[in-house]
């Protein structure tokens, strides 16, 4: 899609850096260059006011990625994109059926209601819960870390989402400042919301998590 709008060399593209570097590397297949704006903290998704910092005279594109069911503020950035002259491009997640994300639905809104000592996610915007991403608040250690192996160690499968910010890896560094995107890359964990889970299993979540709350500081 790139390549057809005549987006190529000599060109840049904001995209996020936290995680998705298939379309980070998207943008240098089309020999352009990829740069990084910061994500909403509530989201995950490009920030509007941080995609128009970035715009630049090279500036030829957007690339708006939506994370962990929970979609980006599609019309500010098209409207950004309108007034810069700018292609603005969407990577949609794969859909579910509607019984499932029903499903997820439920289980999330039961870890909303029970889970003490991490921040969980916004539930705005039509959130389908591809992943439940929680946030866990850093005090001068690695708590996220230590959370999520106490949490495997007590049989909750857990997950970090993105590991490293794509402007910190070798191939796309950038020296930028993205402090939403450093934050959410060191707090978030993903925890267990499929579908399929039974109650039995969600009140094992909770319990789990919630007999972990000395490695936390207090939610906000």
């Amino acid at each position: 899609m790139l390549r057809a709008a005549g987006v190529g060399i000599g060109d840049e593209v904001i995209v996020p850096a936290f995680g998705n570097a298939e379309v980070a590397g998207a943008v240098t297949l089309a020999g352009a260059l990829p740069a990084f704006a910061d994500v909403d903290p509530v989201t995950y998704c490009l920030d509007p006011a941080a995609v128009a910092a970035a715009v630049t005279p090279r500036t030829a594109a957007v690339v708006v990625v939506h994370r962990f069911g929970r979609p980006a503020d599609v019309p500010r950035l098209h409207a950004l994109g309108q007034r810069h002259g700018l292609l603005v491009l969407e990577q949609a997640e794969s859909e579910a059926p509607y019984d499932e994300i029903a499903r997820r639905r439920e289980r999330a809104a039961y870890l909303d209601t029970r889970l003490r000592g991490v921040r969980t996610p916004d539930g705005g915007d039509g959130h389908s819960y591809q992943q439940y991403v929680v946030r866990v608040p850093g005090n001068g250690r690695p708590d996220r870390d230590a959370f999520a192996r106490a949490l495997r160690g007590r049989g909750v499968e857990c997950r970090v989402p993105v590991k490293t910010p794509l402007h910190r890896l070798p191939e796309y560094r950038r020296y930028v400042s993205l402090p939403e995107t450093e934050l959410a890359a060191d707090e978030t964990l993903a925890l267990p919301v499929d579908a399929s889970l039974t109650k039995r299993d969600m009140q094992r979540i909770v319990a789990a998590c919630n007999a972990l709350g000395g490695l936390l500081q207090p939610a906000f």
